[in-house]
């Protein structure tokens, strides 16, 4: 009879030693799938008929993130909650201009009254679109999955002929928890390895004369080297040179795909998408990622700001390499 039970005891130990180990095998697998449900976020850009098909949809949150409070006051869309694009970055200790900590982010999409399940649209208005589609960047980074960006800007929306409203929208503020989504963004680190990778492309929106170096802002000018130009101003009906035209609306996704085309830039290179503080990036990130379904797009949310600080990181000036 002890021989008996020592062999049931010893049974039972090595089962509950062959479940431990199955758990430690299933753990990556589990973190993978976790990562990418949380990549499974949708960015679109919506039309302000969208908005009013939408508009009485219970879970929908729309943000009006321009960056004068003054003219949220004077119209915005009905049930908007204003928080100026600002408020997502300050100094971090190192360097002057960089998204807040996760902590901070969460608090303060739950001042807007946000949850983890809200739908969100974003818009903006003025010189450009790189606020709305900030927010929206920051969103997916944050874990939310269904977004929206309004294509044209609250002009195109008011123009439209759609109801304008000046009364403040009323709402519960609740527990915002982020579930960071680090997929979406590269790091100092990646950059440092990247750089020579035949297999991954840097992509850079920042204005000509920025990214040959011609400008001098930063201690030290110039780009990332081997990175393509691509102004995010050719991405919209917007023209640079006259500063004339609607730098929120953007144009045909066939054009934008053939002028990447024409650029070699390929979808089957892994990009990483750079400008000068983080922001300029997003809107290259969204067209890329979510709407011509490019499949390997990041962000390097420090970019220039950060890499130009490195003074053993190399920079290169003049134009862009030939392909």
């Amino acid at each position: 009879m002890n021989f008996i039970h020592f062999k049931l005891k010893r049974l039972k130990m090595f089962g509950v030693l062959l479940v431990f180990l199955i758990g430690l095998i299933a753990l990556p697998a589990l973190a993978n799938s976790s990562v990418q449900a949380e990549s499974r976020a949708t960015i679109q850009f919506v039309s302000p008929d969208w908005v009013a098909q939408h508009a009485r949809d219970s879970n929908l949150r729309i943000l009006d993130v321009r960056s004068n409070y003054l003219e949220y006051f004077t119209g915005h869309i009905p049930n908007a909650v204003h928080i100026a694009e600002g408020a997502f970055r300050g100094p971090n200790g190192v360097l002057p201009v960089q998204y807040w900590t996760t902590h901070h982010l969460s608090q303060l999409f739950a001042q807007a009254g946000l949850t983890r399940s809200s739908q969100v649209l974003v818009y903006s208005d003025g010189r450009d679109i790189l606020g709305a589609t900030m927010v929206a960047y920051l969103l997916e980074r944050s874990g939310l999955q269904k977004l929206a960006v309004l294509d044209g800007g609250y002009k195109v929306y008011k123009d439209s002929g759609q109801p304008v409203a000046k009364e403040f929208p009323q709402y519960d503020i609740r527990q915002f928890t982020i579930r960071d989504n680090p997929s979406v963004r590269v790091t100092l680190a990646d950059v440092r390895q990247a750089i020579g990778n035949s297999s991954i492309t840097f992509l850079d929106p920042r204005p000509p004369n920025v990214f040959r170096g011609e400008e001098q802002i930063w201690v030290r000018n110039g780009h990332i080297p081997g990175a393509r130009n691509i102004p995010w101003t050719l991405f919209t009906e917007g023209d640079a040179a006259t500063n004339e035209g609607n730098f929120h609306a953007l144009k045909p996704l066939s054009e934008i795909r053939q002028l990447l085309n024409d650029r070699n830039i390929q979808p089957t290179k892994d990009i990483i998408v750079t400008c000068s503080t983080g922001r300029e990036a997003t809107l290259q990130y969204i067209v890329l990622k979510h709407l011509l379904g490019y499949p390997n797009v990041r962000v390097y949310e420090g970019s220039w700001t950060e890499y130009s600080s490195y003074p053993d990181l190399p920079v290169e000036t003049g134009p862009e390499r030939e392909a």
